[in-house]
């Protein structure tokens, strides 16, 4: 399966609904995202991300066939930082192990390169997030360390890994 990325549209707002409506894919998110998920919140966050300085923020819904099956976004840091970005992404259920994350990881990674003065791209899966860490190998990311005891997620605290991709690598 091929995937792509492509900027947001409103209209995209219930197929997001449906995929974080779910507390497997949440269970791997950071806390703030509301249960159950609505469309309304969808547009919300649509509106939000398309509003957003797009040399700040690169927010991409992941499609096949042009069905929206999740979300991939890079995020510019401050001050010292300002050319490291934090990426983000999930995908729904139905659509895990089928390589489809990976390649939208090095969708978006080649996009902020070329269209940015990014320099360094990273990700802080959940240490416990077996395959979230398996698709930023596979996308060309370095291991850096586990961050210990460096969320509370669910009431437990938990590890999370550090991984990075450079431009320079790229």
């Amino acid at each position: 399966m091929t995937c792509k990325i492509r900027k947001w549209k409103l209209s995209d707002a219930n197929a997001l609904a449906s995929a974080l409506s779910n507390t497997k894919i949440q269970d791997n998110l950071r806390d703030g995202l509301p249960y159950p998920y609505t469309e309304q919140d969808g547009v919300d966050f649509i509106s939000a991300m398309l509003s957003a300085d797009e040399n700040e923020t690169f927010a991409f819904a992941i499609t096949i066939e042009g069905k929206v099956i999740g979300s991939i976004g890079v995020f510019r840091q401050g001050n010292i930082h300002r050319q490291t970005a934090e990426l983000g992404y999930y995908i729904a259920e139905e659509y895990w192990g089928k390589g489809i994350m990976t390649e939208a990881v090095r969708q978006i990674c080649m996009y902020v390169f070329d269209k940015s003065d990014i320099i360094r791209i990273y990700a802080e899966p959940f240490a416990y997030n077996a395959a979230s860490c398996r698709v930023l190998e596979k996308a060309g990311f370095q291991y850096e360390g586990t961050l210990r005891n460096n969320a509370v997620k669910n009431g437990k605290v938990i590890d999370m890994k550090m991984y990075s991709l450079l431009k320079t690598e790229w």
